[in-house]
Order: C-alpha cells, then structure tokens, then sequence
C-alpha cells in the first residue's frame, strides 16, 4: 500500500506562491501518473495538474495553465506543485494522487487514480 502525504499548504495573499510537495512511503512511487485535485467549499473535486511516470508528459487544467507547474524528484519519491500568481479562487483543499506503478500515463479522472494523500489546505486571500 502507497501512502501520500502533502504539505506546503496555507495562507498567501492573491498574487503570491505556494509549493505543494507529496512523498510517498514506498519506492513504487516512481513508477506510476501522479496528479494533483483540489475541492473548494461546496464544490467538487477537480483535476489540477498530472505528470506521467517518465516526467516527460504533463498536463494542466485550463484554470491554472501558465500559473502552476507539476514535477517530480524519483529518488525523493515527491512530486511537487509550484503554485504562482495565486488567485482568491484557488482556495480549495489539494489532493495528491498516484495510480498504480504499472500505469504510467496521466489521466484527469479522478478515479483513475488510486492513491491519495490527506489533502492540504491552501487560501488564498484577497
């Protein structure tokens, strides 16, 4: 069993930075897509931003393009997510996610994946 855990979350003003980080507990981790989801108040959970198992391929929801960049550190086993230009928004609780070591490309549906973090909570106020 993979377990993540994030951290890096709190409170910024709008225009400033955060970086998410989410280690794993077992080696596997470098194996697998890895994403990241967040869910504001109210609302549902939504794709952020995923990385497939070789770094190579990368992708982003519309929202946060150009802001937000994914990346990962295999022989830490942590995946990261470098948040700028943080908009009030983007205030939700983040999720990091894994899926199996044996699926390598990311994916944006949610339950696709099959590990996931605790979640850490980023405001961002105006």
């Amino acid at each position: 069993q993979v377990q993540l855990v994030e951290s890096g979350g709190g409170l910024v003003q709008a225009g400033g930075s955060l970086r998410l980080s989410c280690a794993a507990s077992r080696g596997t981790f470098s194996r697998g897509a890895m994403g990241w989801f967040r869910q504001a108040p109210g609302k549902g959970r939504e794709f952020v931003a995923a990385i497939s198992r070789s770094g190579v391929s990368i992708a982003y929801a519309d929202a946060v393009k150009g802001r937000f960049t994914i990346s990962k550190d295999n022989a830490k086993d942590t995946v990261y997510l470098q948040m700028n230009s943080l908009k009030p928004e983007d205030t939700a609780v983040y999720y990091c996610a894994a899926r199996y070591f044996l699926e390598s490309d990311w994916t944006v549906r949610d339950y696709n994946y099959r590990y996931w973090g605790q979640g850490t909570q980023v405001t961002v106020s105006s």
